[in-house]
């Protein structure tokens, strides 16, 4: 029997929140003797296999189909009920992105199965049962729930688990997996994600540069997507950002927006509400910029610089590209 996890990567590294969710699907099913496999959508020959060994994987379906060029969140759904099928699952897991949850939302469509959102653990109660504990209101309520269903379809709250890797790395094997596809699976797909510069989402990105009221207007975001270009990362914004209309929703981050826990996170001109915390606390550095030094994200940030971000942004960028050596 096997939990099959549904992983997102970009150019060849395998997004931080897929790890967790690596992590999450080995725990689950090491508490019934069962295997973990793995399914991301790409070519063979572009999956790190070391990776997945060190998260205890022991076998690694790469999907791709001519049909599939871009994301297609049917069209992945069909993708997983078919190797769920062949491979006899007892759950499925994915992280909370907004990928994770649109796939298994389709996926739950498909199969006529429950699924439970943002879980924070899950362990087997009885035959054809589950017993989960979820975050709700932004992770400040965990939830005890029982979820009844032959298979478990589950999305992991993605500041919920930590990334571990295995004890014991497994002998991974890649397997090419050409799913049976219809029109109707793809009569809905993305060309591009939020993340253009780097390939990473807002939720999947390991380098967050956010922007608030501070940055002054639209016109102010040009030295934040320098920044985050040369980072390596993606911009995100505060709610007020997105009421104003200055950039779109889908950069926010907080309890409405986006999640985050990335390596890094920027926080610049941000004052810091509460909303807005509960969306990147999980970060494991924060450092903000700021000109109020008394605005409430300093006394959560790892480091503060107080002072004006049109001064130090730019500075910033000079460092790095002097650093780096270039222009």
């Amino acid at each position: 029997m096997t939990v099959l996890c549904l992983v997102e990567h970009a150019h060849g590294e395998v997004a931080d929140v897929s790890l967790r969710a690596l992590t999450f699907a080995r725990q689950l099913a090491g508490s019934s003797a069962e295997t973990v496999a793995a399914a991301l959508f790409g070519p063979a020959d572009a999956v790190p296999a070391e990776v997945f060994s060190g998260y205890g994987v022991r076998d690694v379906y790469a999907v791709q189909s001519p049909q599939l060029t871009c994301y297609a969140p049917q069209a992945w759904a069909r993708a997983l009920a078919g190797l769920s099928g062949e491979l006899a699952v007892t759950a499925v897991v994915a992280a909370g992105t907004d990928r994770g949850n649109e796939v298994m939302a389709h996926l739950a469509a498909i199969t006529s199965l429950p699924m439970a959102a943002s879980c924070a653990a899950a362990a087997r109660a009885t035959a054809g049962g589950w017993q989960l504990v979820r975050h709700r209101w932004a992770g400040s309520l965990l939830e005890d729930a029982a979820l009844e269903a032959p298979v478990a379809l589950l999305t992991v709250a993605v500041d919920a688990v930590a990334a571990e890797p295995s004890d014991t790395p497994a002998a991974t094997s890649v397997h090419p997996h050409e799913p049976e596809l219809s029109d109707a699976d793809l009569l809905v797909s993305a060309a591009e994600s939020a993340g253009r510069s780097s390939g990473a989402s807002l939720a999947t990105a390991r380098v967050v540069v956010g922007g608030g009221r501070g940055v002054g207007g639209p016109e102010g975001f040009g030295a934040l997507e320098e920044l985050a270009g040369l980072l390596g990362g993606v911009v995100g914004v505060s709610r007020v950002v997105t009421s104003e209309g200055w950039r779109p929703h889908k950069q926010q981050v907080g309890q409405t927006g986006t999640r985050i826990s990335p390596e890094l996170y920027l926080a610049c001109g941000i004052s810091g509400a509460i909303q807005h915390m509960a969306g990147c606390m999980s970060a494991k550095h924060i450092v903000a910029v700021n000109t109020d030094a008394d605005a409430p994200i300093i006394s959560h940030a790892d480091y503060a610089v107080i002072g004006d971000l049109n001064q130090v942004i730019p500075a910033l960028i000079t460092a790095i590209r002097a650093r780096d050596g270039s222009s």
